[in-house]
């Protein structure tokens, strides 16, 4: 039995509302256009009961402190890097402007791993979120804890190498180029203080990027909104992604779509080609 046995089916409620002003800034973050009727698009769920801890409880590397506390719902992994692995989403009805939401969290499962870089910890959250008590978006989230690279390990994600993505293959591709400030706009739109994304020096010389890195859920943000560039606005039901490596700021980030036989397939890619994140919807 897992030490963080525990832990598992420990549950967390919280409350929020779908604020108009949240909803122009994040459509302002993205540079797209507010829409139309007051449904909020899809993954503006991420912006909402967001964990308010206190400044002063908050750790090095800008997350919350961990401790075994009754009232804490992650466990205290003692690993000290932690990322948002993958999700898996349903969407049921779109978000209205103005509603009372709850989320309702669960943990699912708490798993220790050896992998090629070490010991991880995998811990999987169930969350759902309502809007005026009705369900609107189901998610498995996973989050990954490991450990610290090794000193003298070069800075992740490799430099960009000589060869370029190539879009042939894909229905359409837009590029971006995710700076400082669009992660800080971010950064501040989820709450989230973790420091890879807004200090560099502690992203390169403590946790070993080779830049500021850009959040999981903001490249599947900009993922959904390729989607809905392609589809209009909340027409997916499903939608899953993998981040497979860091994406780094000022560098571009290729976003692919294309239809597949079971849906549609999405990526985001470097530069060079290099896979930072792979989705599926429907």
């Amino acid at each position: 039995m897992s030490e963080w046995a525990a832990w598992v089916g420990r549950e967390e409620t919280r409350s929020d509302r779908v604020d108009a002003g949240l909803l122009a800034r994040w459509c302002a973050t993205l540079d797209r256009p507010a829409p139309v009727g007051g449904a909020a698009p899809q993954g503006l769920h991420w912006c909402l009961c967001l964990p308010d801890a206190p400044t002063a409880t908050l750790g090095p590397d800008g997350h919350p402190r961990r401790d075994d506390s009754p009232d804490g719902f992650l466990p205290p992994i003692p690993l000290p890097r932690r990322m948002w692995a993958a999700s898996q989403v349903e969407f049921l009805r779109a978000l209205r402007t103005g509603e009372a939401v709850e989320r309702r969290s669960r943990v699912l499962s708490v798993t220790p791993k050896q992998g090629g870089s070490g010991h991880l910890v995998f811990v999987d959250v169930a969350h759902e979120t309502l809007g005026d008590g009705v369900p609107t978006v189901r998610e498995v989230q996973s989050i990954v804890y490991r450990e610290a690279a090794p000193t003298g390990t070069p800075p992740a994600p490799p430099p960009l190498g000589e060869s370029r993505f190539d879009t042939s293959a894909w229905d359409a591709v837009r590029t971006v180029e995710p700076d400082p400030a669009l992660l800080f706009r971010y950064s501040a739109l989820t709450f989230n203080s973790h420091r890879i994304h807004y200090d560099q020096p502690y992203a390169t010389g403590e946790e070993g990027y080779r830049g500021l890195v850009v959040h999981g859920p903001l490249t599947a943000t900009l993922l959904l909104d390729l989607a809905r560039r392609q589809l209009g606005d909340n027409v997916l039901e499903r939608f899953a992604f993998r981040g497979l490596s860091p994406a780094v700021a000022d560098e571009p980030l290729h976003l692919a779509f294309r239809r597949a036989d079971a849906g549609y397939e999405l990526g985001a890619y470097a530069a060079d080609g290099r896979a930072v994140m792979g989705a599926t919807a429907g």
